[in-house]
């Protein structure tokens, strides 16, 4: 991602903004909301792509800059599945927002302690990155993915977790209540990892 700049009022620029290559990317208003951290990517050596699922903005792609460095302000705030109040400023030009301010709600650390719970919470995320649309507020959507980690991480994973979130997906889409079945018609595909998940999920 090339470079940002701020411009201040001293005759390099006099709105304030942010701009790349001469022209302006992201404004100075600043949004905010609370959300879950459902995919991390590395974008450099020190920053971070943060994939969010929030009530206010849907799912939200974030750029965290100097993220990876030992002393940024981000260290130990971003993890996988972390359920935090964050702060953004909109990009102008595309889905991938600049990230402010993260203040940890819960951790959920004990998500990441048990490698089936883990699967199966990256696939919530999966699933509803597959048939949400980018910063469209979904707050149905984002308290049953809260609903879904809180009983993974409570109960453990098994398949009648995974079954009951993939109906409910369906019916907040208007797609009836087959679950996987429905997805898989209206959208024509399903995140792989689901196969997986089923693997680790044994029958009762």
């Amino acid at each position: 991602m090339p470079r940002l700049r701020r411009l201040k009022e001293d005759g390099k620029g006099r709105d304030g903004r942010v701009v790349e290559c001469g022209r302006p990317r992201y404004g100075w208003d600043m949004e905010k909301g609370s959300g879950t951290v459902i995919r991390l990517t590395k974008l450099s050596d020190t920053s971070l792509i943060v994939h969010w699922m929030s009530a206010e903005a849907g799912l939200l792609k974030t750029v965290a800059k100097g993220a990876r460095r030992a002393r940024s302000a981000f260290a130990g705030r971003l993890d996988l599945f972390v359920q935090a109040d964050i702060q953004w400023i909109p990009s102008r030009k595309s889905e991938l927002h600049l990230l402010g301010e993260v203040s940890v709600r819960d951790f959920r650390k004990g998500l990441r302690e048990r490698y089936r719970d883990a699967v199966v919470a990256a696939y919530f995320g999966q699933l509803l990155e597959l048939v949400l649309e980018w910063d469209h507020p979904e707050p149905e959507m984002a308290d049953l993915l809260d609903r879904g980690l809180s009983y993974l991480e409570d109960r453990g994973a098994d398949r009648r977790a995974l079954y009951y979130f993939e109906r409910e997906v369906a019916r907040f889409l208007g797609i009836g209540r087959r679950g996987h079945a429905g997805i898989l018609e209206a959208y024509g595909k399903l995140p792989k990892s689901r196969d997986h998940c089923l693997e680790l999920l044994p029958e009762k």
